[in-house]
């Protein structure tokens, strides 16, 4: 957590935010966006932390019991991971039509569901890097079979010929009258991009960094492994369609 990626100051992993109250809650939750601490606004954590204060410790307070708080802690870590990753293979499993894959994608669901009602002591043994690998081979099947059925045989017309650490750097692009149906664009730099009134059906962008980019008029309804956190450092509008279970962050313009 980085004061340069919109957070309150340079924090590391397992230390208390200063503006995080004995209750829990924020004290200026209401006033993130006006401190343009967009980082805040952003980030998710899949619901982990949820899990891991009711069901891995069940409702035990680390403010209270400061002896299993760093414990607590790498669990989170990890915990953090688990649920991000279901919560892509779900959305895989939603969007997949080939029935192996989609047999394969439930299994693995069910498996790191399961995983995560485990105690402590199994979560922070677990090799959470072979478990990413099976995901992500799941999750490029899958996005495969999304863009191709979009783009009908067809190449998408999407060109890059810049790169930053093996990731697409479409910063500052002008997007809008490029075709980007069924385009890939995993883990694509879109940083103040502008991709206002374009058709993202069937476009793959997991981890595209969209900090700033206009999405006004947008079609995003179809586009896959699109996660909230990525639309709440996004601008867009009234008109920008979202896919579904994503919610129109409140700044947006009406």
């Amino acid at each position: 957590f980085s004061a340069s990626e919109g957070f309150p100051t340079n924090k590391e992993a397992g230390k208390p935010c200063l503006n995080l109250k004995s209750d829990f809650t924020c004290k200026i939750h209401k006033n993130l966006r006006k401190k343009g601490l967009k980082g805040c606004t952003a980030y998710d954590c899949f619901g982990a932390g949820q899990k891991v204060a009711q069901v891995t410790y069940a409702g035990q307070d680390w403010q209270k019991a400061p002896e299993v708080a760093e414990e607590m802690f790498e669990v989170f870590l990890i915990m953090r991971q688990l649920h991000e990753m279901l919560w892509y293979i779900t959305q895989a499993a939603n969007v997949q039509t080939e029935e192996k894959i989609k047999t394969k994608l439930n299994s693995l669901i069910s498996e790191m569901n399961n995983i995560t009602q485990s105690t402590p002591e199994v979560i922070i043994k677990l090799d959470v890097e072979a478990y990413r690998d099976k995901v992500n081979y799941l999750l490029k099947q899958t996005s495969e079979a999304v863009r191709n059925k979009v783009l009908k045989g067809q190449k998408s017309s999407l060109k890059h010929k810049k790169t930053i650490a093996g990731r697409a750097d479409f910063f500052g692009a002008n997007l809008k009258k490029i075709s980007l149906r069924g385009a890939d664009l995993r883990g694509a730099f879109l940083i103040a991009a502008n991709l206002s009134e374009n058709d993202l059906t069937g476009a793959d962008l997991i981890g595209a960094d969209l900090r700033d980019a206009d999405l006004s008029g947008t079609n995003l309804e179809n586009a896959i492994f699109v996660t909230q956190a990525q639309i709440n450092t996004a601008k867009g509008n009234a008109s920008t369609k979202l896919p579904k279970g994503i919610t129109r962050p409140m700044h947006w313009d009406k």
